[in-house]
């Protein structure tokens, strides 16, 4: 019987991962292919930003970004 180990794929655009630390603490429009989120941008994985919108963390995953804009 073989045992194999399930593993996790994922790709990182270190480019979009390098521009979203930059705008770690601001409040951003990110628009993703599910729909747009408005909100403060509070962390920057390379899988993952987590954007605070209404008292609410909302997870989106790197690959689901279509587009970023700062606010002011």
């Amino acid at each position: 019987m073989s045992h194999q180990t399930p593993s996790f794929v994922s790709s990182i655009d270190t480019y979009l991962y390098q521009s979203l630390q930059g705008l770690l603490q601001a409040t951003i429009v990110v628009q993703t292919t599910k729909g747009t989120v408005t909100g403060h941008l509070t962390t920057v994985m390379p899988d993952h930003i987590i954007v605070e919108s209404g008292g609410s963390p909302y997870f989106i995953r790197t690959e689901q970004i279509v587009w970023v804009i700062p606010r002011k």
